[in-house]
């Protein structure tokens, strides 16, 4: 079974992400094939991507496959990972991506949906960051995605209680630009891209280059760094990161000690 499916018509390309008996979580065996699939698209000159689950899920991605998270004593979330060169591959596509939400979104499958450039969702569309209910520390560029979307004090909320945000609550914090009747889910997401492709395709690319680097200027020094890199190796070192990922694997809730 394919684990992503591609539709392209009118110079939209429509991603599916296809395996709901995982709960579309971003394994590297699925990253691999977004990868295939972008590329064909950037390829085949698609105008604008849209990225889905398939119609009705009740979880769009359940982010990270934890069976895939290292052993302790490295960091979960590297530079190099296939999680965050997904990302950097859906910043950096040179045409709009359009997220389209059903269904829960959960850990980092929320800043994928970040990382886009629109987002639009239907009623059913929750959005919870989990990776404290886990033990897993955060990355850097990860948490800019939410401070930039919903200022530091919701991001602070949002990753602290892992709890899931309604869609209502989405759209007031601007993780969603439109929030629609899920039977309008589609047609309202096909709408907004032809809008899109009928626009100047040169002057749509040089804009979408333009906001990702204004979106980057927070510079940081190198102390800040390497202390934030210090903070995070302590806490994948832990006892506790080893108790969320047991915990995880025999489906319980963790005992975490601070240790």
């Amino acid at each position: 079974m394919a684990l992503v499916l591609t539709e392209m018509t009118q110079q939209i390309g429509t991603l599916t992400m296809n395996n709901p008996q995982k709960r579309n979580c971003l394994s590297h065996a699925l990253i691999e094939d977004f990868f295939a699939a972008l590329d064909t698209f950037e390829r085949s000159k698609m105008r604008v991507i849209i990225l889905r689950a398939s119609a009705g899920s009740k979880v769009w991605s359940a982010g990270h496959d934890v069976h895939e998270l290292p052993r302790p004593g490295r960091d979960p979330l590297p530079y190099n990972s296939p999680f965050e060169q997904l990302l950097r591959r859906v910043q950096d596509y040179p045409d709009p991506v359009i997220a389209m939400i059903e269904g829960g979104v959960w850990g980092g499958a929320c800043d994928l949906v970040l990382t886009c450039d629109i987002v639009i969702g239907c009623e059913t569309a929750t959005f919870a960051m989990t990776p404290a209910k886990i033990g897993i520390p955060y990355n850097p560029s990860g948490m800019i995605h939410f401070i930039n979307v919903l200022g530091l004090n919701k991001a602070k909320e949002m990753f602290f209680t892992a709890a899931p945000m309604n869609a209502s609550e989405a759209l007031n914090l601007g993780i969603l630009n439109h929030l629609v009747e899920s039977d309008k889910l589609e047609s309202f997401t096909r709408g907004l891209a032809e809008k899109i492709v009928g626009n100047s395709p040169l002057a749509i690319r040089a804009l979408k280059e333009e906001f990702r680097l204004l979106s980057k200027g927070h510079p940081m020094d190198a102390e800040t760094y390497e202390k934030i890199g210090a903070i995070r190796r302590c806490v994948y070192d832990s006892k506790d990161y080893c108790e969320g990922i047991l915990a995880f694997h025999e489906k319980r809730r963790p005992q975490f000690k601070g240790e």
